[in-house]
């Protein structure tokens, strides 16, 4: 046979462009991230080892495409290489990968959201909640890094800043740092919102804007605590029924 098969050549084929979609989109997503304000990366992919896996893509198209102008039969070994070389990259990144989060960045913002609402709520009294950045600048601190790059370099730490006389969460925050939690306390005292800059669900890369789902703010809420329903409320008296030939009869408690 002075050809390949309609197998090879489709696995061929198949492999170039699932090498050229994975590696030169992580390339891709690297150069960019270099550039733009925010990306929604917690770390940039290698430009070494995407370009490596790209140079040694081409050597392996190059020998496939020598080996069919030849007319090399079936057992050419050149047909293997690009099949070889998806393989080995993937199970690269696999060992690579091992030990890191499968949650992206949007999630892993929403999971540092509610942690820090519920650490804050834990600070709520009946009369208010904690509207001090003193008070709740420990709470930042224990959320570790934000899963952000500004101009390709990771966002150190969470940033807190605390408004006052809101009426809810903020929507927008133009010239704020990614990573930061805007703590909106409501005019009362008894109610706070938060929101973390950083970039809409939808966006990989961008300007820093408040996280977002299909344009709607995700955000947590602090509430003053409630007071028990059994707590004794002093200043009012009970009346106690007790029965008397048959019928009832209010008596003042003791």
């Amino acid at each position: 046979m002075s050809r390949p098969s309609y197998k090879t050549l489709l696995a061929n084929v198949g492999c170039v462009v699932a090498l050229g979609w994975i590696y030169g989109g992580d390339l891709a997503d690297a150069l960019r991230a270099r550039t733009a304000e925010v990306s929604a990366l917690m770390a940039p992919p290698s430009v070494v080892r995407t370009s490596v896996v790209l140079g040694l893509t081409g050597v392996a198209l190059a020998v496939f495409l020598a080996g069919l102008l030849r007319k090399k039969p079936e057992g050419f070994k050149g047909y293997r290489l690009l099949p070889i070389l998806l393989v080995v990259a993937l199970f690269t990144d696999l060992v690579l990968a091992e030990g890191r989060t499968p949650l992206d960045s949007p999630e892993l913002g929403a999971v540092a959201l509610r942690r820090f609402q519920s650490e804050a709520q834990k600070l709520a009294t009946v009369e208010a909640v904690p509207s001090r950045a003193q008070v709740l600048q420990p709470l930042v601190d224990a959320l570790g890094a934000p899963p952000y790059l500004e101009r390709g370099v990771p966002v150190p730490a969470y940033t807190l800043q605390v408004r006052t006389g809101c009426e809810g969460p903020v929507r927008d925050a133009p010239g704020t740092r990614p990573g930061t939690l805007l703590y909106c306390v409501a005019g009362d005292g008894r109610q706070a919102w938060v929101t973390l800059v950083g970039l809409p669900a939808e966006v990989r890369f961008g300007a820093p804007a408040v996280l977002s789902v299909r344009g709607e703010p995700r955000s947590a809420a602090v509430h003053a605590q409630v007071p028990e329903e059994n707590d004794a409320v002093p200043g009012i008296d009970l009346e106690i029924p007790t029965v008397v030939d048959g019928g009832a009869e209010a008596s003042p408690a003791p």
